[in-house]
């Protein structure tokens, strides 16, 4: 197991001792669970069910893709006449062009609403999310540092987060241009900026809308939203699904190698 995995899963196991819901437990029906300082606990495991991974615009059913409602605001991307042709050139191209068909990880916001679960473990200096798709992990930082210098290429970019009230800001840059927002070949540059408001509204759902900006390849900012929803089984976790394993001899073709 890689050794970032081993500290985050410390990580989780620490947390775990002193907050129920970080063990999956949802907090009791109509009751909202805090953290010693007052803020939403946002611990335990979570799960986006739409279509967005497949397209977040609205679009009809196709072979092995359920039809979908748009996430996004208008169900409007304001891309540049430029960036257009690009989408529609990776719309041709999506089932083999889409980077998370090859194993990249998705980036941000992607990695949120791919339809596998992921958990937040909460500690006063940062908010920890581990997902089940490829072990990754991403480390929201609430120390109130500021994003490196840069620029500097990342899969998930750099995420800094603060609280406005009850609802969780994670302001993040830093990112590479080599993740897509979906399926059906929407996309981005590394000037993607990308701005997440976490609002529960309940024990068992929260409000995540997204504030997209790119000036190299939208002409304005652009929002969507949809419901996250608290994993209910009560032996709910985080399994696997590691991408490289299901293609190994892909990436790997050489028999004396497995």
């Amino acid at each position: 197991m890689p050794t970032r995995v081993i500290r985050a899963l410390i990580v989780a196991a620490a947390v775990a001792v002193a907050s129920p819901s970080a063990r999956g437990q949802a907090p009791a029906a109509g009751t909202l669970a805090r953290t010693a300082d007052g803020r939403p606990d946002l611990s335990g495991i979570w799960q986006v069910f739409s279509t967005a991974n497949w397209n977040i615009q609205g679009h009809q059913a196709q072979e092995g893709v359920q039809g979908g409602q748009s996430v996004v605001e208008g169900n409007e991307i304001p891309y540049q006449p430029w960036a257009l042709a690009k989408q529609k050139e990776n719309f041709v191209k999506r089932m083999t062009a889409d980077p998370e068909t090859q194993c990249f990880l998705p980036g941000v916001p992607r990695i949120m609403y791919i339809p596998l679960p992921f958990q937040i473990v909460q500690v006063p200096s940062k908010m920890v999310m581990l997902f089940e798709y490829a072990h990754a992990i991403r480390h929201i930082y609430t120390n109130g540092n500021e994003h490196p210098a840069g620029h500097i290429d990342w899969w998930l970019g750099d995420s800094r987060g603060r609280w406005d009230g009850d609802t969780f800001v994670v302001d993040s840059i830093h990112f590479n241009e080599d993740t897509w927002f979906d399926r059906a070949g929407n996309f981005h540059s590394d000037e993607l900026h990308v701005v997440e408001r976490f609002t529960p509204m309940g024990p068992d759902h929260i409000t995540y809308q997204v504030t997209i900006e790119d000036p190299k390849v939208f002409t304005r900012p652009w929002k969507m939203s949809m419901p996250i929803y608290r994993r209910k089984e009560a032996n709910a976790q985080l399994l696997e699904y590691e991408c490289y394993a299901f293609k190994w001899e892909k990436y790997y073709p050489y028999p004396g190698l497995w």
